[in-house]
């Protein structure tokens, strides 16, 4: 059983930035969702348990970064140069693994979700 406690989210301006954290007890690989209203639910990036690997949708590349500490059993997302269509509820998921290297970038790969948190980026 994997269980997330997601927290971070908030309202900034456009360019500003924000991180999400998510606390997830177990051996995991993670990522994080977002979803708009009336859009559907995306990936917007993934890490292995191991933080070796990680994957970026194309519409946070070189804005976004997800890294993890597993130490502090910790995963984060830093949203920098954030834009109005960055708003959204945002969701870390999680997928049980023994593979260190990993990532999963379906939703419908994943088992267990945060309860989200609303990002807001007014223009």
């Amino acid at each position: 059983q994997v269980q997330l406690v997601e927290s971070g989210g908030g309202l900034v301006q456009a360019g500003g930035s924000l991180r999400l954290s998510c606390a997830a007890s177990g051996r995991a690989a993670m990522g994080w969702f977002r979803q708009a209203p009336g859009k559907e639910c995306d990936i917007v990036a993934a890490i292995s348990w191991s933080g070796g690997r990680t994957y970026y949708a194309d519409s946070v590349k070189g804005r976004f970064t997800i890294s993890r500490d597993n130490a502090k059993n910790t995963v984060y997302l830093q949203m920098n140069s954030l834009k109005p269509e960055d708003t959204a509820v945002y969701y870390c998921a999680a997928r049980t693994s023994i593979s260190t290297v990993t990532i999963h970038t379906s939703r419908y790969e994943y088992t267990y979700w945060g309860q989200g948190t609303q990002v807001t980026v007014s223009s």
